[in-house]
């Protein structure tokens, strides 16, 4: 009896799990450079004399999806979106170099470039980039960053460190929404790293495939909780039959 009582209180905590995982999803959906989160489950067995036939339905280690967003075109000078797998470069608040595909940059009150939460962007060299006061603000293709100011001719502040995750290091997303290394270990400037200037990058969450996985999941959560009543059922049923004298 309690085989079946496993098996669908696990599934239906997945289930659960799953639900949070989409509406998440969606939530984000008009969040720039938002990557949809992924989950996969596997089964597990109970250990334990006796328990080898109950399972467990566990959460394995889950990602994002990789598939870049849609272009949006801001026209605005300080937006950026990377092109192919690279990523912007900023400093965590925990003090550790973090990873985002949402380039909308501002300047700080203290002439510094960051992002519209206060998180400084670093250059290649992985210092914050001080802006002058009062000057115009050029992205180039390649990362560069010149600053102008009326009257004086052009000057270049460095360069947007942009990087490229690998296969043997992945990104992985932080509870602060920010991507990391999963060594924990800073990439190292790709030089070839490209953006498109006055774009930002949309999330690249498909609205409709997450509401028909919504539905999916709730009616998976109600087959998992009627195994339960049925369970409950039938252990009524069984005490009544014991209970019966001759």
């Amino acid at each position: 009896m309690d085989h079946i009582i496993y098996t669908s209180m696990t599934g239906a905590n997945t289930a659960a799990n799953r639900q949070a995982v989409l509406a998440n999803n969606l939530a984000n959906i008009s969040t720039h450079g938002f990557r949809a989160e992924l989950s996969t489950y596997r089964s597990v067995p109970l250990n334990g004399p006796g328990a080898s036939t109950r399972v467990f339905a566990l959460e394995t280690t889950t990602g994002h999806l990789d598939t870049p967003g849609p272009v949006e075109r801001t026209g605005r000078n300080l937006d950026a979106m990377a092109q192919g797998n690279a990523w912007f470069t900023v400093q965590g608040l925990d003090g550790t170099e973090a990873y985002t595909r949402a380039g909308i940059f501002e300047i700080s009150p203290t002439n510094q470039l960051v992002t519209p939460t206060g998180l400084s962007v670093l250059s290649d060299g992985g210092a914050p980039i001080d802006v002058p006061a009062g000057s115009d603000i050029t992205l180039g293709s390649d990362g560069t960053i010149s600053a102008k100011i009326a009257g004086q001719p052009s000057t270049s502040l460095g360069r947007l460190k942009m990087v490229t995750p690998t296969t043997d290091d992945p990104l992985k997303r932080g509870d602060d929404g920010l991507f990391r290394t999963t060594s924990g270990d800073p990439l190292p400037q790709d030089a070839t790293a490209k953006l498109l200037a006055g774009a930002v990058e949309g999330s690249n969450v498909n609205a409709v495939e997450s509401m028909v996985g919504m539905i999916q999941v709730a009616r998976q959560f109600e087959t998992q909780m009627r195994l339960l009543q049925t369970a409950e059922t039938n252990d009524k049923s069984a005490s009544q039959l014991l209970n019966v004298t001759g």
